[in-house]
């Protein structure tokens, strides 16, 4: 029988990436509001994750920060390890890092297209080979990768680099959740569309802020929070038996 307890995550260790702000931040409060202790990771500003662990201590949740780059597999595991040392497992992870840049293909460096698949795509590799064996000796694991529209709406000009990479976190899901189902190990993919975020919004040129909430069937940029919600669904009980998949949490901007 389905209860609001399906979506607790008492008893539970979470470690979300990219987590001092924006959707990483919504996610890492979420979890923590839901009874998960927490690891909220950076790698830039370390002002902004103590912040964030003060408001989830503040409610009466237990956090803990990890300053890491997560495009690094050494510094990854060391954020695990820590991770672990403090709570004593993991059981959640959200590779949410990434980065984007709107660069015409003939512009791209090999430089900037290693840095973007390494930001993204390898960030989720590490994070997860590093988490699945701790998963393995629970038989309990959540692994949930951030992609977003440009990985699966095959209509966005100028960033090849960031669509290859996007689509790569999605197959990566897909791999993990056939090879681990058998030690109760899920992975799935969230997307999220338009979300009212802090960005630099010179690299969105090309989406007019203005257009895009004029295309959307719910008239509206989402909040972060409804990110959270879904990651939330997925991390929990309630999401047990979704592996493999991708939610798109769009306001309907592309139907699939």
């Amino acid at each position: 029988m389905l209860t609001t307890n399906c979506f607790r995550l008492d008893g539970r260790v979470a470690l979300v990436t990219g987590s001092g702000r924006n959707i990483g931040r919504a996610i890492a409060e979420a979890f923590a509001a839901a009874g998960a202790r927490v690891v909220v990771n950076g790698h830039r500003d370390q002002a902004a994750l103590d912040n964030v662990v003060g408001v989830i201590r503040d409610r009466g949740g237990e956090a803990m920060s990890v300053m890491a780059d997560v495009s690094d597999d050494t510094a990854v595991g060391r954020m695990v390890s820590a991770t672990v040392e403090r709570f004593g497992s993991i059981d959640i992870v959200v590779s949410n890092v990434g980065i984007r840049k709107l660069l015409p293909f003939l512009e791209i460096s090999p430089e900037v297209w290693d840095d973007v698949l390494r930001s993204n795509l390898s960030a989720s590799f590490y994070l997860a080979r590093h988490a699945i064996p701790h998963m393995r000796a629970k038989k309990h694991g959540r692994i949930i990768v951030i992609s977003g529209a440009d990985g699966f709406w095959g209509h966005v000009s100028l960033r090849a680099a960031n669509i290859t990479a996007k689509q790569g976190m999605h197959g990566l899901a897909k791999a993990i959740a056939r090879e681990f189902g058998v030690d109760a190990i899920t992975a799935n993919t969230v997307s999220p569309g338009p979300i009212d975020t802090a960005r630099d919004w010179s690299q969105y040129v090309h989406q007019p802020r203005e257009r895009i909430v004029s295309e959307v069937p719910l008239g509206r940029y989402g909040h972060v929070d409804e990110i959270a919600g879904a990651c939330l669904f997925l991390a929990s009980d309630a999401g047990a038996y979704v592996t493999g998949q991708v939610v798109h949490v769009n306001g309907g901007h592309n139907m699939y």
